[in-house]
């Protein structure tokens, strides 16, 4: 099963009908974008999400069970689970039905107001407590940059870039620095721009747990590049606060690394590709920019 399965209206009726009839009869509309759950938005406040990779059922499971503990402490909007559905003859997965986060995706409408630097601060200190013995670890967030696989393709997609250089060097200064040395904090773990949502400029909602774990914090606080304006990762810092240098070298590997992501991403879908996200591939060289423009 890949992300580019999708699932017709006529089945998310018929599921709501069968195990949430009280929701049954709300209006249901489709929604652009999703990469490992399809998602429709129901009624005002609701919103469904149907998994569609083989990794999907996971996330949404881990979803369900941490982000509702944590969610009243975060000071945005977040896709509480409030319902479940369960596998059946109709569909043979568990699915969601989850709080709607009201806004635009950031790689549609990218965050414009600097203030967006304090909001995001603000989200991170909340989320950045320590986390239990029992929270999920993930092998490819929160972990040290050299154990991420970053290799010379993904630096061959912005050669001739002016940054090209800049960014090599940067991501082997990010893998030397001393490493995490604090507690395994709560991360997010996907802070990019389709994982946010914009009102009005300004940061207004964080969606998509999936990848919640525990780890270094540098892994989240790479979005001072990968979603704020440019000039704003010192306000963001300073709000923020008690990070040293290692961890803010740290946070700028994490962002080169997520910035070429979200170029390749982008230029797969820009090509035409399978699992290509065209929007991705701006978003990425701006973030890429922002980052380097930090030396």
């Amino acid at each position: 099963m890949t992300h580019e399965l999708r699932y017709e209206q006529d089945l998310v009726r018929a599921l709501l009908r069968d195990q949430h009839h009280d929701l049954a009869d709300l209006e249901l509309r489709d929604v652009n974008g999703g990469w490992d759950n399809q998602m429709w938005r129901l009624g005002e406040d609701l919103a469904v999400r149907l998994p569609r990779t083989e990794r999907a059922p996971a996330l949404l499971e881990r979803e369900r069970t941490w982000l509702p503990a944590l969610a009243g402490r975060l000071p945005l909007p977040t896709p509480v689970p409030l319902r479940v559905g369960r596998p059946s003859s109709l569909f043979d997965r568990t699915w969601t039905v989850a709080r709607w986060v009201e806004g635009d995706p950031a790689d549609h409408t990218p965050i414009t107001w600097n203030q967006a630097a304090d909001t995001l601060a603000e989200f991170l200190r909340a989320l950045h407590h320590p986390a239990p013995a029992d929270a999920p670890a993930n092998p490819l967030r929160g972990v040290p940059l050299a154990d991420m696989p970053l290799n010379e393709d993904q630096f061959g997609l912005v050669a001739g870039h002016p940054g090209a250089d800049g960014a090599r060097e940067l991501w082997e200064r990010a893998v030397a620095a001393p490493a995490w040395q604090g507690p395994p904090t709560w991360l997010h773990g996907d802070l990019h721009p389709a994982n946010v949502v914009v009102r009005d400029g300004t940061l207004a909602g964080v969606v998509d747990f999936g990848e919640l774990c525990a780890g270094d914090p540098a892994t989240d606080l790479s979005a001072a590049w990968i979603l704020l304006p440019a000039g704003t990762a010192g306000r963001f810092f300073d709000a923020y606060g008690d990070t040293d240098e290692a961890t803010r070298l740290r946070a700028r590997g994490w962002a080169v690394l997520r910035a070429l992501g979200l170029i390749g991403i982008g230029r797969a879908g820009r090509l035409g590709l399978p699992g290509g996200k065209p929007t991705w591939e701006p978003a990425g060289y701006a973030a890429l920019e922002r980052v380097l423009a930090a030396d």
